[in-house]
C-alpha cells in the first residue's frame, strides 16, 4: 500500500515538473517573441510619392563675354566670383588704331563736305546764268521781233507808195534790206535760245555731279561712324547684371575679334545671371506621363547633404534624347527655397518630383505591409500581446509610408516584417518631410 502511494506522488511530482517547466518555458518563448517585433502606430501625417531622378544646377543665364575688335588687352577690372551690373567696363582694349581710323575717317568726311559746297555752289551760280540768259533771251525776241515785223510793214507800204510813184525803187530797196536785217536778227535770237537747251542740260549734268557729292558725304559719313563704332568696341560693357564665373584673358594679352575670326575669336569670359538658379533634371520615359508644370520637387546636392531645397517645374522638353536606347526628357525645375544662393552651376542635383502628395491621412510603414493572393495585409498587435493578419485597402504607397484607405484606425500598431529591425519608419519621422 505504500509502495503504491509513493508511486502515485512520484508521477504527480514528474507531471508538475513538466507542467512547471512547458509554462516556464512557453513564457520565455513569448519574451523572446515580444523582443523581437518591431513595431509602429499607425497615425495621421502627410504622404508624398515621388519621382526621383539626378540633374546639375544651372543659372538663369550665361552669357559669354567676346569682342567685335582684336588687340591687345589694357585693362581687365573684374576677376572671378566678383559681382558686376549691366554697363560695367568689362575689358577695354588698346584704342591707338582706332582712334586713328577715326581721324582719317573725319578728314576723309570734311574733304567731301567740301567738294559736295563746291559743287552746290557752281550749281546755284549756273542756275542763276541760265536764269538770266533766259530773261534776256525772251527780251531780245521780243524786241528783235517786233524791230522785224515794224521793218516789214515799212516795207510794204514803200512798196504800196512806189506803186503809186510816190517813192523812189531806192527807197523801197532799202526799206525791204532793213527788213531783211531785222528779221536776221530775229532768227539769230531764236538760235540763242536753242543754245539755252544746251546750258539747261549742262545744268542737269552739274545736278548730278552734286548727287555724286552727297553720295560721297554719306559714304564718308558712314565710314566716320564704323570707325566711330570700332572705337567704341575697344570697350566692352558687361550686357547683364551677374556674377564672373569664368575669365580666360590677362592684361598685356592679344586677344581676337569674334566677327573677323574664322575661329569665333577669343572668350574673354563668362557672366552668369545667379537671380534665379534652376536644376536641369534628365526623366525616364516611364515617369515623364507623371510630370506636370508648377510640380513640387525636393533637391539636394552633395555638398549640402543635411539641406535640402524646393522648387517647382517650369518647362517640360517636348522632345526626348536617345542616348544608347535609352530616352529621357530633359526638366526644368526653378528652385524656390531662401537658401538656393548655396548651389552653384554645375552641381550634380538629387532631385524628387512630388507627383502626389495628401494630407492628413492614416499612414503606416511600407514595411509593415505584406503583399498576396488576398491582395495586402497587416500584423496586427493587439493589446494582449496576441497579434492577427488584417485585410487592409491601400492609398498611396511611396516605399516608406503607405496610406491606409480602409482596415485599420489610428492608434492600432502594426509588426514590420521579420529581419528590418531598424525600421524606415523611425527614421523617416527625422528626416524626411511627410
Amino acid at each position: 500500500m505504500k509502495k503504491g502511494k509513493f508511486l502515485i506522488g512520484l508521477i504527480l511530482i514528474l507531471v508538475m515538473g513538466a507542467i512547471g517547466a512547458n509554462f516556464f518555458s512557453s513564457k520565455r518563448d513569448n519574451e523572446i517573441k515580444e523582443k523581437e517585433f518591431v513595431t509602429a502606430q499607425a497615425e495621421q501625417g502627410t504622404i508624398q510619392v515621388y519621382i526621383s531622378c539626378t540633374g546639375k544646377v544651372v543659372s538663369n543665364q550665361d552669357v559669354e563675354i567676346k569682342s567685335k575688335a582684336s588687340g591687345k588687352v589694357i585693362k581687365l577690372p573684374f576677376s572671378i566670383s566678383d559681382t558686376v551690373q549691366a554697363s560695367n567696363l568689362l575689358v577695354e582694349l588698346d584704342p591707338t588704331d582706332e582712334q586713328r581710323n577715326v581721324e582719317k575717317a573725319e578728314s576723309t568726311l570734311e574733304a567731301a563736305i567740301a567738294e559736295l559746297n563746291a559743287a552746290k555752289q557752281a550749281l546755284l551760280i549756273d542756275k542763276k546764268k541760265l536764269k538770266t540768259a533766259r530773261m534776256k533771251i525772251k527780251t531780245e525776241i521780243s524786241s528783235t521781233k517786233a524791230e522785224w515785223e515794224d521793218a516789214e510793214n515799212k516795207a510794204k507800204r514803200e512798196e504800196q507808195l512806189y506803186q503809186k510813184k510816190l517813192s523812189s525803187r531806192e527807197e523801197l530797196d532799202t526799206r525791204k534790206t532793213e527788213a531783211i536785217r531785222a528779221k536776221a536778227t530775229y532768227e539769230k535770237t531764236l538760235v540763242k535760245q536753242e543754245e539755252l537747251k544746251t546750258q539747261t542740260m549742262e545744268l542737269e549734268l552739274k545736278k548730278q555731279t552734286v548727287e555724286v557729292k552727297e553720295s560721297k558725304v554719306r559714304s564718308a559719313t558712314i565710314d566716320l561712324e564704323i570707325a566711330n563704332q570700332r572705337l567704341n568696341d575697344t570697350r566692352i560693357l558687361s550686357p547683364i547684371d551677374g556674377i564672373v564665373t569664368e575669365k580666360n584673358i590677362q592684361i598685356g594679352q592679344i586677344i581676337s575679334s569674334g566677327i573677323n575670326n574664322i575661329g569665333g575669336g577669343t572668350t574673354i569670359m563668362v557672366l552668369s545671371d545667379l537671380s534665379k538658379i534652376y536644376i536641369t533634371a534628365s526623366v525616364d520615359e516611364s515617369d515623364i506621363g507623371k510630370i506636370r508644370l508648377d510640380q513640387e520637387a525636393e533637391i539636394t546636392v552633395d555638398s549640402y547633404p543635411d539641406t535640402s531645397f524646393m522648387g517647382k517645374i517650369v518647362r517640360i522638353a517636348p522632345r526626348g534624347i536617345n542616348i544608347h536606347n535609352v530616352v529621357t526628357f530633359d526638366v526644368k525645375i526653378e528652385i524656390l527655397s531662401r537658401n538656393k544662393s548655396l548651389l552653384k552651376p554645375e552641381m550634380t542635383a538629387n532631385v524628387k518630383i512630388i507627383s502626389a502628395k495628401k494630407q492628413n491621412v492614416l499612414l503606416i510603414p511600407g514595411e509593415a505591409v505584406e503583399f498576396s493572393n488576398q491582395g495586402p495585409k497587416v500584423t496586427l498587435l493587439l493589446a494582449n500581446k496576441n497579434t492577427i493578419d488584417r485585410k487592409i485597402q491601400l492609398g498611396l504607397n511611396n516605399g516608406e509610408v503607405a496610406e491606409i484607405v480602409k482596415g485599420l484606425k489610428e492608434g492600432d500598431t502594426v509588426i514590420l516584417n521579420p529581419g528590418q529591425v531598424r525600421s524606415k519608419w523611425s527614421n523617416t519621422k527625422k528626416s524626411n518631410k511627410l
